[in-house]
């Protein structure tokens, strides 16, 4: 009920932002004037609350996702590969200096809590203004999620204007969408509704172009509504949802040879299977803020509740994998982030808050197995059914105090101490000190060098307490019983880098060094497409980045190489997942974590015509992730290298008509993300194959 509500709020929000705009008288023009620039001043104000202080700031702008062939077509992470270190995995996972997810998301500052995303992308790029990749030594008032924080500015809705667009070409693709924005009085709003429609729902398990049995429909709905009540102070509200269903793809050819029979049923066409997952996500937050001369504090509320339901062919995993599980999974998040700075001299600027969020999920798992012998062998015409039920709670507080101490006219110190109590399936807590040093010895030159200490719970939603002694004696059997429960992970970090900027071009270099200790790791076991999360007793992770950024008139260009290592030693928690063998390995050898990637590399460059053209290009390339090889983990996956292109063109003639062609691999390079070895890698995944699309949008 509460996802149908937010739903249909999300998608009457672009109606009622319209009619509204329709049906109020226009406000003077001086008035809309300075309801803009007080709208201004409080977006800087708001963005003061966390600057980035030291910490690695990667920003994309909307004007470089409008360059990216497919514009903002494009799903976000995708967008997010664009920037240093951020390497590609399958289901459209992102890995941020070698950590495994591990990354918070925030809308306009405000934490956006997390969900049961697996397949699906939750946020568009269509709702973005900015999007700023934070990373490195955070200050104090980052934590939890440290890997990298994305921060989406959202659009306001300052500009009366909307845009309808439909897209579509290879591979099934069909996406329309609408967006609108528009202010009356001291009121602004935004609304964007999108529908994908692909036969290229989840990466293709074997190479072919449309894989067999993968489609997927999404729905994308948000809305954005601000209100100024007075120069000093304005409410804000953000409603949005992802809906989404996804068919799990299938190769052909196989057939069954465990032996097993299912009522007298022993052989099944691989190509047959009928396995599909939902996904779905509902949020919403409610901000106020206040600005004064010396003071800005914001006190916001959220709330996010997602559901993942995996429907099995019952008959042919029975068959293929001698197990069939339904499962259903839900989360809802709740919490309150109250936050502020205040300018206390010319050389301090003192800034702290307080985070409190409580989490309920249940887990329900309905499993088809055999019951077997000492030897295996079936027992029984037909499968039993073993249940396999959990709820369970969390409760996170933070809080954090820094000061910004201005050293001198060039040199800026930021320490804080922040604070960490975790109560869920443990108890756990952690003081973290933080410190960062900015020097600009010359015009165009920053230099920062910082330490942070983290604190990093295990993604609560997608802990389970399995049972595992209950499939003790069928073919679900695991080879092992131990199952201790994931820890929080505690880090050193270390980070080191420089920026130069010369006229239009931005050159930087940056080097981090990462010693955890529980370092969390994530892995896909068994058929249902549920990440399950696990701890190294030890590890680390440790690179350097390089990226170059030029804009100068109608040109833009930027570059971005990333060498890492990540590395982990004894697997501590969710021990029955994993072979003994491999166990006994890694409790006294360090193996490269499954996501590891020593080189990862983007490039992209567009051009605008001045006849309102637009032409743009861009790469992304990786070493591959790791493989088997003698030892777990030991081998990788053959490099690649995807390039896209896109051109664009308004026609002026037509008011405010746009069409646009894209070509996406257009190599048509067929490359693995994973070949299915590996610690906590399921099935095989290919990058997308040679794709060409078009689109027209409108914009009123």
């Amino acid at each position: 009920m509460t996802q149908t509500f937010l739903l249909l709020a999300a998608v009457g929000s672009a109606a009622l932002i319209a009619t509204a705009a329709a049906a109020q008288t226009a406000p003077a023009s001086g008035e809309v004037s300075e309801v803009v620039v007080t709208a201004q001043r409080l977006d800087a104000a708001r963005s003061s609350v966390e600057p980035a202080l030291g910490a690695t700031s990667y920003v994309l702008p909307q004007a470089f996702i409008e360059n990216l062939p497919a514009g903002a077509n494009t799903q976000l992470n995708q967008v997010i590969l664009q920037a240093p270190g951020a390497a590609q995995d399958s289901f459209g996972q992102l890995h941020i200096r070698g950590d495994h997810a591990n990354i918070q998301y925030r809308l306009n500052n405000v934490i956006l809590p997390e969900g049961l995303q697996v397949f699906g992308q939750t946020l568009s790029p269509r709702l973005a203004s900015n999007i700023d990749l934070i990373t490195g030594a955070l200050p104090a008032q980052y934590g939890l999620r440290t890997a990298g924080i994305i921060n989406i500015t959202t659009k306001s809705g300052f500009k009366d204007e909307g845009e309808a667009s439909v897209y579509g070409g290879s591979h099934g693709l069909i996406e329309p969408a609408v967006e609108y924005g528009g202010s009356w009085g001291r009121n602004s709003a935004f609304g964007s509704l999108s529908y994908t429609g692909t036969d290229v729902g989840i990466e293709s398990p074997d190479g072919r172009g449309t894989p067999i049995h993968d489609h997927s429909d999404q729905v994308q709905g948000f809305g954005y509504f601000d209100h100024i009540i007075d120069d000093q102070s304005r409410v804000s509200f953000i409603v949005g949802t992802s809906q989404e269903s996804f068919q799990i793809p299938n190769v052909s050819g196989l057939h069954p040879d465990a032996g097993f029979s299912v009522n007298g049923v022993t052989d099944f066409a691989s190509q047959d299977l009928n396995q599909r997952q939902r996904e779905t996500t509902s949020y919403a937050i409610g901000a106020y803020q206040v600005s004064t001369e010396r003071f800005t504090g914001q006190a916001s509320v959220f709330a996010r509740t997602s559901q993942l339901t995996y429907t099995p062919d019952v008959t042919g995993e029975l068959l293929f994998n001698s197990i069939a599980q339904a499962a259903k999974k839900t989360d809802l998040s709740l919490g309150t982030q109250i936050e502020g700075v205040y300018k206390l001299s010319d050389a301090h600027t003192i800034r702290g808050g307080v985070i409190i969020s409580a989490d309920r999920t249940t887990s329900d798992t309905n499993s088809q197995v055999f019951e077997v012998d000492d030897n295996g062998a079936q027992l029984g015409a037909g499968p039993i059914t073993i249940l396999d039920n959990s709820k369970a709670n969390a409760w996170t507080y933070s809080a954090y105090l820094q000061d910004e101490w201005k050293l001198a006219d060039t040199l800026t110190l930021n320490y804080g101490l922040r604070f960490d109590q975790l109560d869920a399936f443990r108890s756990e807590n952690q003081l973290s000190p933080r410190v960062n040093l900015v020097w600009t010895p010359l015009d165009g030159t920053t230099l920062h060098a910082g330490y942070a200490r983290y604190f990093t719970p295990p993604p609560f939603e997608l802990i389970a307490s399995t049972a595992v002694a209950k499939f003790v004696g069928t073919s679900a059997e695991q080879p092992g019983t131990r199952n201790d429960l994931p820890l929080s992970e505690r880090d050193n970090y270390f980070d080191l880098g420089v920026e130069q900027k010369l006229a239009g071009l931005t050159l930087g270099v940056d080097a981090y060094y990462k010693k955890a200790r529980n370092l969390i790791d994530e892995g896909q076991f068994g058929a249902p497409i549920i990440l399950t999360p696990f701890n190294y007793a030890k590890g680390y992770a440790k690179g350097v980045e390089f990226s170059a950024n030029y804009v100068r008139g109608p040109l833009s260009a930027y570059a971005n190489l990333a060498v890492s290592q990540a590395k982990g030693e004894d697997i501590i928690s969710s021990q029955f997942n994993f072979d003994p063998g491999d166990l006994a390995y890694i409790r006294d050898h360090f193996i490269y974590l499954d996501h590891d990637q020593t080189i990862t590399a983007s490039a992209g460059a567009a051009y605008k015509t001045e006849g309102g053209g637009r032409i743009s290009a861009d790469l992304i390339y990786g070493s591959g992730l790791r493989r088997d090889g003698e030892v777990p983990n030991g081998s990788k996956v053959p490099s690649y290298v995807q390039v896209n292109l896109g051109a664009s063109q308004a026609l002026n003639l037509a008011g405010g008509l746009t069409i646009r062609a894209d070509i996406i691999n257009l190599f048509d390079e067929t490359y693995e993300i994973r070949d299915g070895t590996g610690i906590g890698v399921g099935a095989p995944q290919f990058g997308p194959r040679r794709g060409v699309y078009a689109g027209v949008s409108k914009t009123f």
